[in-house]
């Protein structure tokens, strides 16, 4: 996997971060983590959306953060289960799975052509 993907793991991971952080922040070191959570998310991201197709970058951005923050709330928070919660959020990781699939294929081809040319 290109180290781009992973820099775009880590962006939604910190993302799930700061939005917790948002709701939750209490003290000033919770707080400076999230506004360190924000700038360092939003900067790998602008950094790997010049290299891989914008928009699949931001559904994978936002898809990991919101799957990520529900599924956060749940275990860390003690939000109630749902079952369709649950649906949607599998849905959601199953179109953002098959978008990364297609870009990994798009990818390859466009090695190919600037191989080729």
């Amino acid at each position: 996997m290109k180290k781009e993907w992973w820099l775009l793991l880590l962006a939604g991971a910190l993302e799930v971060v700061w939005v917790s952080g948002l709701k939750h922040s209490t003290a000033w070191w919770h707080w400076a983590i999230t506004a360190a959570s924000i700038i360092f998310s939003f900067k790998v991201f602008i950094d790997v959306a010049a290299k891989l197709p914008l928009g699949t970058v931001y559904v994978l951005f936002t898809g990991l953060g919101t799957a990520g923050t529900v599924i956060a709330e749940i275990v860390l928070f003690g939000e109630p289960v749902k079952p369709l919660k649950l649906l949607f959020i599998a849905t959601m990781a199953a179109g953002v799975l098959g978008l990364k699939l297609v870009t990994k294929d798009a990818d390859v081809e466009a090695e190919r052509t600037e191989g080729g040319a």
